[in-house]
Order: structure tokens, then sequence, then C-alpha cells
């Protein structure tokens, strides 16, 4: 007897709710538009779907964590993309761009580092995130990959930035050099299939000279790879926006397991 065809599983509800908002303002000239988080509530309604007990994870969701549907996706112009930025308390901005989201690129060399994470921290981590921040601060990887002794300051730093709203960063560190200048460097960080977003780079900067403006900001972002190395990213700001400056890949690894060869090897590779 023939298997019943198979059924295309429907958008889920999130992406239904940002394409009736996205629909309710897109014109075809249309490069930018403002929307409020109270739009949410009101699609919900008119599509007659359960709204979620979490207004902003909808919007968090389609900025840091997934891509945007294909039916928004498809207008915008070849090499550019939609994305949301926030414009304001409880408005948000759909607004083309470059494409924005960042990759850690397959042909850079790794470099191992002894790992020096607690077997306890690595036995109970509770996510992909957690872990990886954890990861950073016991293996010392921000110090490393600035050249800048670092101290965690805050995790999940959260505060309200004048025209752009409430903003969020993974971890912050602060650090000093051996000339005695202090830097701040946020870090954002990623794992499974999440993606690093210009966005997010973006509101570090803001947060950086709303909140530590006698700081030298200099923006970091993390990602798991493949097998756990872990790939960071550092970025400036300039008159096209962001841009990154440095990526580095680092594997941990036990003591053992990092051989003269390759520790002489490392001393011939650019700074």
């Amino acid at each position: 007897m023939p298997k019943p065809p198979s059924k295309v599983k429907p958008p889920n509800r999130y992406a239904r709710i940002i394409e009736k908002i996205f629909a309710a303002h897109y014109s075809a000239d249309a490069t930018s538009f403002v929307f409020e988080r109270d739009e949410i509530t009101h699609a919900a309604a008119e599509l007659e779907i359960k709204l979620p007990k979490n207004l902003g994870d909808v919007l968090y969701s389609f900025r840091y964590c997934v891509t945007l549907p294909e039916t928004i996706r498809a207008t915008a112009p070849e090499g550019k993309e939609w994305v949301i930025r926030p414009a304001g308390s409880g408005r948000y901005r759909f607004e083309i761009t470059k494409i924005s989201h960042i990759r850690p690129s397959p042909m850079l060399a790794e470099t191992k580092i002894p790992d020096a994470t607690p077997g306890v921290i690595t036995r109970y981590a509770l996510s992909d995130e957690q872990a990886l921040l954890a990861k950073l601060r016991y293996n010392r990887l921000i110090d490393i990959f600035t050249g800048v002794t670092c101290y965690s300051l805050q995790n999940h730093l959260r505060t309200s930035v004048p025209d752009l709203g409430q903003v969020e960063t993974d971890e912050v560190y602060i650090g000093i050099d051996r000339r005695g200048a202090h830097f701040v460097f946020p870090v954002q960080a990623k794992g499974g299939t999440d993606t690093i977003s210009v966005v997010q780079i973006e509101q570090d900067f803001a947060l950086c000279a709303r909140k530590f403006p006698a700081a030298i900001c200099r923006p970091i972002a993390a990602q798991f790879m493949s097998d756990e190395v872990i790939a960071l990213f550092e970025f400036e700001l300039g008159e096209e926006g962001v841009a990154v400056t440095s990526e580095r890949h680092y594997r941990l690894v036990p003591s053992d397991a990092l051989s003269i060869e390759e520790l002489l090897a490392y001393q011939n590779r650019p700074v």
C-alpha cells in the first residue's frame, strides 16, 4: 500500500508573526521601517495563534539566532539582507544591510592550548553558550587572543542605551596592558548552529560608549566550531560599519597532546 504524501511542515508561530509584521509595513522601495513591540500581540491575535509567553523571544530569535523567513529574505537585493535593529524603548527597525552574519573561516590554522577547564565544570555545563563562556574564562582565552591581561566583570550584562533601548552582551571583561591603558571587551558567545550577527557587535560598541567611556572598546565574538574548536573574532567600527580585524581558532587539548614540534612551529607564526 503506497505511503500517503508527506505534509509540508507549516511555518512556526514565530515565523508567522514576524512575516505578518513585515508585510504590514513593507513596500517595494522600502529600505527601512520601524515597528512597535506591541505589534507582536496584534499579529498573534489576527493569526489566531497562541501568543508566546516571552514576546521578546520572538525578536531575539530572528535578531541573533535564526535566519528570517524566506518570504522576507527574498525581498532583499542581491548581496544584502534584512536585519532587525533596536530603535528605542519598545521599538525596532527592519533595515536593509550588506550580508551581516560572521562565520569562521574553514581555512584558518588551529592553535592548541592546554585545557585548564576543571573537569567538574565540563561535566555540568548546561548549554553550549555557557560551556563556551566557561572555557574562555578558565583558559584565559580572551587574554591570549588580545594580548591584554583580562578579568571577567559580569555575565549577561543587560542595560539601556539611548536610541537603542535595552541591549545585552553575554560577558564583559575589563583589561589592562603594560602601559596601564584600560580596555573593555564585550563578548558574544555562540554555540551550536547559532551565528554571530553584526547587529550584536554594533550594540556592543554602543554599550561601551555609554557605560565605559574611559576604556578602549574591543568587542569579541566566540563561536564553537566542529570538534569544539573555538573561533574568536575581534572587530572595529569604521565608516562602512563593523569589520573583522582578527580571527583565531583554538583547540583545547590535554597538556601531553601538544608536541615540541608544534610549539616550535608556533614561534614562527606572525603575531
